[in-house]
Parts: structure tokens; C-alpha cells; sequence
């Protein structure tokens, strides 16, 4: 009998102090984005290229122009793909998309267009996937499209209440597609997830919560809206957190 690959652990990131974090906590790939408060867009290359730099675990990045949902226009078509282009040119290893069509399919024309574009870069298909309308026949047309990953919660709000569907899933991929598992996984739960779905990719935040070394603070002016950030906190990833996801599925 074979031993299990191990159990590789992706960290999300949007910050080279997060991104050298996550690889010194153990992370085998960086997912980098921007404005995670809205689930994450794409971020600057400048970004990109400072952790490209520094960082030698695979980087992929976020093609991703805006919040909201994943139908997009030609417009914003045309900024994925130079992104996509910017991204190749810098040396990125990977990108993560994800386009749906007004009922709730991936949509296929879209998806291949960037997915092209890509290549011969990896493709992750994001957690777009967990808003489609029918998972099996949206996996299905991954694989056929050639992409190499899907990040997923098993289409529940997080990957430990989505654990059966995340089993199911894994079963169906029968290793045509890696399942990525992500959504509120961390240290309390990673091992679990990995011993009951099977699957060997988790995607983490793994963070903390960092005071800014700001002295002066204008209290009661703030630069965002109906979220009610803290512009004198921001959250960062801690090694150490991701040092105990990796410790969790890797030790069992």
C-alpha cells in the first residue's frame, strides 16, 4: 500500500509581509489577491513582481476585476485578459478564475477564452464554482476544459459544513481535477477535512489581526463604507497559524 501524497497547502495573500509569512508557516503555494473584504480582485503587478522576487513557492494570482458576482462584459473581459498577459510577462505560475452565465452554468466560452490566455500557466477555477447552479455537471465542464483545479467549499458557506458534498466532489474528479478545499479552513478543522473528503489541497487564510504603528488617528473618518473596516488594524497572515494548518494535515 502506498502512502498518501501530502496534503498541499495553499495560503492566500495580499501583501508580500503575508506572502513571506505563509511560506515561513510552511505554505507550498501563494494564491495572491487584492480586497479580500470583498472575497479578493486582482492585484497590482507591482504586487506580483515583489513576490515573484522573493517568495519561491508557485505563485498564482487572482483574475478577478471587481467584487460582486462572476458574469462579466466584454469589457471587463478585455481587462482579465491583459491581466492575464501581465501576469505571464512577470512570471507567475498560476492564475484563479471563475465566470458564470446569467443561469447559473460555468460559462464556457468565457472560461475558455481565459483559460487560453493563460496558458501554459496553471488554471485554478475559484469558488465562482460554489454559486453554480448544478456542481456536478459545473465540474464536469472544468475537467473538460482542461483546468487543472477547482477551490471550493462544497458550495456551503464553509468547507466543514461542505464536507460531504466536498467527498462527493472528490470522488467525481477520480484525480481528472484537483478539489481544492477553502472557506474557514484553519487549524481547528483543516485535518478533518482533509481525513473525510480526501482531498490533498486546502486553501487558508491562516491570519492575525496587526495594530498599525500609526501614532496620530483621526477617529471617525474611515475610507470605507457599510463594512466598517478599522483603518488602524489590518489583518495580515501569521506564520505561525499557517505553521499549525500545515502541522495538522501533514502529521496524521
Amino acid at each position: 500500500m502506498q502512502p498518501a501524497r501530502a496534503v498541499l497547502v495553499e495560503a492566500c495573500v495580499d501583501s508580500l509581509a503575508s506572502a513571506r509569512q505563509a511560506t515561513a508557516g510552511g505554505a507550498g503555494r501563494i494564491e495572491l489577491c487584492a480586497n479580500l473584504i470583498e472575497g479578493g480582485v486582482t492585484p497590482s503587478l507591482g504586487m506580483l513582481a515583489m513576490i515573484r522576487e522573493q517568495i519561491s513557492v508557485p505563485v498564482h494570482v487572482l483574475i478577478r476585476p471587481r467584487g460582486g458576482d462572476f458574469l462579466y462584459d466584454e469589457d471587463e473581459m478585455a481587462v482579465m485578459l491583459r491581466d492575464i498577459a501581465g501576469c505571464r510577462a512577470i512570471g507567475a505560475d498560476g492564475v484563479v478564475i471563475g465566470t458564470l452565465s446569467p443561469g447559473g452554468t460555468i460559462d464556457g466560452a468565457t472560461t475558455r477564452r481565459l483559460v487560453e490566455a493563460a496558458r501554459p500557466l496553471a488554471v485554478t477555477f475559484h469558488r465562482a464554482f460554489d454559486l453554480a447552479r448544478e456542481p456536478r455537471a459545473a465540474l464536469e465542464e472544468l475537467v473538460a476544459l482542461g483546468i487543472e483545479r477547482v477551490l471550493t467549499s462544497g458550495q456551503a458557506r464553509t468547507a466543514e459544513a461542505g464536507i460531504p458534498a466536498l467527498a462527493r466532489l472528490v470522488s467525481q474528479a477520480g484525480g481528472r481535477i484537483t478539489i481544492l478545499a477553502g472557506g474557514g479552513v484553519d487549524e481547528s478543522n483543516a485535518a478533518r477535512i482533509v481525513r473525510v473528503t480526501g482531498v490533498r489541497e486546502i486553501h487558508i487564510r491562516g491570519s492575525r489581526v496587526t495594530t498599525s504603528a500609526m501614532e496620530f488617528r483621526r477617529d471617525g473618518v474611515t475610507m470605507g463604507k457599510s463594512y466598517q473596516p478599522d483603518e488602524y488594524r489590518r489583518v495580515e497572515t501569521d506564520s505561525e497559524r499557517v505553521r499549525a494548518i500545515v502541522s495538522e494535515v501533514t502529521s496524521r
